[in-house]
């Protein structure tokens, strides 16, 4: 493979900048208004792969895709951005859109890469460091950001980023989780395969290791201001890591050494196990309860907390227009579907009226509600999934190919090979098609079958 002639793409591609990932987002989090609005609106937390794939899959579209992806890769992180607003926990209104905040946030990833060979023992040159800003802006220009916010050339930027670290930055109960939290509490990555019954252990293992490097590797004037030492033994990792990983990997060809660009035809998929298709007999017994519960911690609870809310709700409408092609009408019109169903839920299931509903007033509230009312569904769920189903049917001839269905349920997330037998199971008439009717009735079928072998169960594949 010929890797695209960038010195922008060349060194941001490459596999080793995941080295200075969580040093990365520590900077970025550390500004106060990415905290808060961290805090109130992102599901890190509780799907913190999830989080990570979607900034993996955003860097793509923004950096290695052509002109046309790029621009509505902005649009999209435009639309997402406007809903993320509100007051952080010392009162100061913040906004996602404020454009300072943008400008941080976008000069901190290329930081990262001048750090990353900074680390590594062989700098950048001033040439390449000229060159590569250029790159750089000119990428980021599309986002419309006011040129007097951005350092001037490539010389400016360190002088920058030292005056927002001393000037704006904060070391609040975000970085220190980043740090410290999030890798020692995180959940099994779903494509860990026969390591699984390791993951404690790997657990345990990645989140010293990455707290030590990134504390490490962490620009001289964070540390100081927050008090942060860098031991010898961090200072130690971290040379031995980087200058490692240098001698590796400039040594491998281009196809190990870097990620394969969006567009490319990755072996991932030709790879990719065939899961053999189980029918299991209906049984006798009512598997709902145990279905709804499933569903209420795999795909309503958003936030990890055993709760759902409004939050959780608007999390998952982010997550299903998050792939899609959508613009700002149709996108809209999936958070309204969402937030009607939520209010039927909030209306339904909330017993003791504290504004959340826990996984026990879910599984009872809905057992009870379809077993009175046959239209139960319809006046909240069937919003939710309609909204879904025309949001992913970019072409609008009212129903779905199993590319689409893929885009709306899988991304690099699920195995392809279970998604299309998910397909294949709502697709009850064997078209290879799925009408919007057949969509809701998996839906309908998932919630109030009562035996194992209901259509729906398998519609989002194994994550």
């Amino acid at each position: 493979m010929t890797y695209p002639d960038s010195l922008l793409r060349r060194t941001l591609g490459e596999r080793r900048i995941a080295l200075v990932a969580w040093r990365l987002l520590v900077l970025q989090v550390a500004h106060p208004a990415v905290a808060a609005g961290m805090s109130d609106w992102s599901t890190y937390r509780a799907h913190p792969w999830r989080r990570v794939q979607h900034t993996m899959d955003s860097g793509r579209r923004l950096f290695f895709a052509d002109l046309d992806s790029l621009r509505r890769e902005v649009a999209r992180l435009d639309r997402a951005h406007r809903r993320i607003h509100g007051t952080d926990a010392s009162g100061r209104a913040y906004s996602a859109e404020e454009p300072e905040v943008r400008v941080w946030v976008l000069v901190t990833l290329y930081e990262a890469l001048t750090a990353l060979r900074q680390l590594s023992g062989r700098p950048f040159t001033p040439a390449e460091l000229d060159a590569l800003y250029r790159e750089f802006r000119a990428t980021v220009a599309e986002f419309g950001l006011p040129d007097e916010l951005w350092p001037p050339t490539a010389g400016d930027v360190p002088g920058y980023v030292e005056r927002t670290i001393r000037e704006r930055l904060e070391d609040g109960p975000e970085v220190r989780h980043l740090l410290y939290g999030i890798l020692r509490e995180a959940p099994r990555p779903g494509r860990l395969g026969r390591l699984g019954p390791a993951w404690p252990v790997l657990r345990a293992l990645t989140a010293s290791t990455v707290a030590t490097l990134t504390v490490a590797d962490l620009p001289p004037a964070f540390r100081e201001r927050f008090g942060i030492r860098r031991g010898r033994r961090a200072a130690a990792l971290s040379w031995a890591v980087h200058r490692g990983a240098r001698h590796v990997m400039t040594r491998l060809p281009d196809r190990w050494r870097y990620r394969v660009p969006p567009g490319a035809d990755g072996p991932a998929a030709a790879r990719a196990p065939r899961h053999r298709r189980a029918h299991a007999r209906a049984r006798a017994r009512d598997t709902r309860p145990a279905r709804l519960d499933a569903f209420f911690r795999q795909v309503l609870d958003q936030t990890g907390d055993g709760r759902i809310g409004v939050a959780d709700l608007r999390a998952m409408a982010h997550n299903v227009c998050w792939p899609l092609e959508l613009s700002a009408e149709r996108e809209g019109e999936v958070h309204a579907a969402f937030d009607t169903w939520w209010r039927q839920m909030s209306a339904t299931m909330d017993a003791d009226g504290d504004g959340r509903v826990t996984r026990a007033e879910f599984v009872a509230a809905t057992l009870a509600g379809v077993g009175r009312d046959p239209e139960y569904l319809t006046k909240g769920l069937h919003v939710a999934v309609r909204a879904m189903f025309r949001a992913a049917d970019a072409d609008g001839g009212g129903h779905l190919c199993a590319d689409e269905y893929r885009a709306l349920f899988g991304g690099t997330r699920v195995d392809p090979a279970e998604l299309n037998d998910g397909f294949r199971e709502l697709d009850v008439d064997g078209d290879g098609r799925i009408t919007e009717e057949e969509f809701v009735r998996a839906f309908t079928d998932y919630f109030t079958g009562v035996g194992d072998s209901v259509p729906g169960a398998r519609m989002f594949g194994r994550a």
